[in-house]
């Protein structure tokens, strides 16, 4: 296995898609094991937790999502244009997404990707 340094691609290896300018990512988890499992990315692997629904209104037990934040509505239109195309369409979505201008589909395994058109910034 080859080590590349983060900005240093390979030439003619992959680079992220032009057509999908992303400004943030978020990957949703559902979790039976809350606190043991946000000390594992928090305090371990030291990620932020930037948001939680523990509090509020808990995502339905199982909820797998892939959440891409675009810069703006204009590349939301191209990606799901470009999903329509290949006569993929949207399926039904939390209230959240419903809420907030994201829109929803499912990939083969039946996970989440979500495109929404605003890149997310973590409550103040």
């Amino acid at each position: 296995m080859e080590t590349v340094a983060v900005g240093s691609p390979k030439p003619g290896g992959a680079r992220w898609p032009a057509h999908l300018p992303v400004g943030a990512l978020r990957v949703v988890r559902w979790s039976t094991r809350y606190d043991q499992t946000v000390a594992f990315y928090r305090d371990i692997i030291g990620l932020p937790v930037l948001e939680t629904f523990q509090d509020r209104q808990h995502p339905a037990p199982g909820l797998d999502q892939l959440v891409l934040y675009l810069p703006d509505a204009a590349a939301q239109e191209r990606i799901t244009a470009r999903l329509a195309a290949a006569g993929v369409e949207p399926v039904a979505q939390i209230d959240y997404w419903q809420a907030n201008g994201g829109v929803t589909y499912q990939d083969p395994d039946g996970r989440e990707v979500v495109f929404a058109s605003w890149i997310y910034r973590p409550p103040a």
